[in-house]
């Protein structure tokens, strides 16, 4: 059973379809495109309750856990007190995502390279202390804000109304907020199959946060991604050398993992590092206690390993096998409801040409009381092309996006910019 419904599952699920140890495959609650790979549950993925009792009953034998609001209802350590198998970060362990400030102090204790920060739950010392450092400067809600509670304020005029935001008029919740400085370079994500110490990284991939092409527009959950072939090295992205990646690995994603071991509360899932390459080095920007989204959906369909064989390595706290990598690019662009990150129209009918030929994951779709294809969230669908170069996969992606017609979505046409 796969936990949660949008892209990020539909990629868990479609590379779990690939093993040929998996029989049958539930979602909770899925999607319109996921239906087509597994059987939906209307669950909620915060349901703890709910998707303990489904589990119990139909002799779920692996549970693969995708939001981070699930990890942090303590999903994990629920499943693992009734005796399922579950693959997935702890309650605990998942305060490296849910809790910035608990990220942050760590990090220092274990010599990760970060942002130097401040923590504030007052408003006017939080002010002052903005007025008194340097703009730009990053302001970040302590706790989960499904991707949206960072703000990287220009003016001091963005800064004040974050922190009126997050700390007077309590947008994502309780309030409290790292004020970080600001740093510069490409940022990229490094994902890691972790197991207590044992740390499995992935390739890396670029993700595109903003909303429109020049990276313009407001911040949103990712609006594309891709992953580069070996040709460029064994990081998967040509801006980031072998020796870049071993940093980032032994430097930064290895001591966090022996940090979370030490302090009794181990990571059992996937790290995913949020990083920047500054010009004083690979530097942390964020970490995350799961798969990110969109970024799985480019990097999954490059494993040539069992992925079933991980999570359940994993899931059980034994050695996580060799992973193995396909040799290609992969990119993916992210077709969105206009108006999103901000308020947007639902039930627009979606069509897909009959020859699409690529992957695409669904991310926010439902099907309509006539069974057509209609959207049903901010971000809608993912198209997925891989080839031999990076331009041959831009290629071929942009070109099935042109077989997706809708008339209430928008998409980026500069993905992969960085490096095409």
């Amino acid at each position: 059973m796969v936990v949660g419904g949008g892209g990020r599952e539909h990629a868990i699920v479609d590379a779990l379809a690939r093993s040929a140890q998996v029989e049958k495959i539930y979602c909770a609650p899925g999607n319109a495109g996921i239906a087509g790979q597994a059987e939906c549950v209307p669950l909620k993925d915060t349901d703890v309750e709910g998707l303990l009792a489904f589990a119990s009953a139909h002799s779920i034998d692996l549970t693969v856990v995708g939001p981070e609001a699930a990890l942090a209802a303590g999903i994990v350590d629920r499943f693992r007190a009734a005796g399922l198998k579950i693959f997935g970060q702890t309650q605990a362990a998942t305060a490296i995502e849910s809790s910035k400030d608990f990220a942050k102090q760590l990090m220092v204790a274990a010599g990760v390279p970060t942002a130097a920060y401040r923590t504030f739950t007052d408003f006017k010392a939080a002010l002052a202390y903005v007025k008194a450092g340097s703009i730009p400067t990053v302001i970040k809600y302590d706790g989960l804000a499904a991707g949206k509670g960072v703000v990287v304020a220009a003016t001091l005029e963005e800064a004040e109304a974050a922190l009126r935001d997050m700390l007077l008029d309590g947008r994502y919740g309780e309030g409290k907020v790292v004020i970080e400085e600001f740093l510069t370079g490409p940022e990229f994500s490094l994902m890691a199959f972790v197991n207590g110490r044992q740390v499995r990284p992935m390739v890396a991939a670029q993700d595109h946060k903003r909303a429109f092409d020049g990276d313009a527009g407001p911040n949103t959950g990712g609006m594309g991604a891709y992953t580069e072939s070996f040709a460029t090295g064994k990081s998967g992205l040509s801006f980031i050398s072998d020796a870049d990646y071993d940093f980032a690995v032994t430097k930064i994603l290895q001591p966090v993992a022996d940090a979370m071991a030490d302090a009794s509360t181990p990571l059992s899932g996937v790290l995913y590092g949020g990083l920047m390459k500054t010009p004083s080095g690979i530097k942390v920007i964020e970490f995350n206690a799961r798969f990110g989204d969109p970024e799985t959906e480019v990097v999954l369909p490059r494993l040539e390993s069992d992925i079933y064989d991980i999570f359940v390595a994993v899931a059980d706290g034994t050695p996580i096998p060799e992973t193995r990598w396909k040799d290609e690019s992969v990119m993916g662009v992210v077709m969105a409801s206009k108006g999103y990150p901000g308020s947007y129209a639902k039930g627009a009918p979606i069509s897909v040409a009959p020859d699409f030929g690529e992957r695409i994951y669904h991310m926010g779709t439902k099907r309509a009381e006539d069974g057509g294809l209609v959207t049903a969230g901010g971000r809608v669908l993912m198209v997925i092309a891989g080839a031999p170069t990076m331009k041959e996969a831009a290629r071929r992606c942009y070109a099935a996006v042109e077989k997706v017609s809708c008339d209430n979505l928008f998409y980026r046409r500069d993905i992969a910019k960085y490096v095409l």
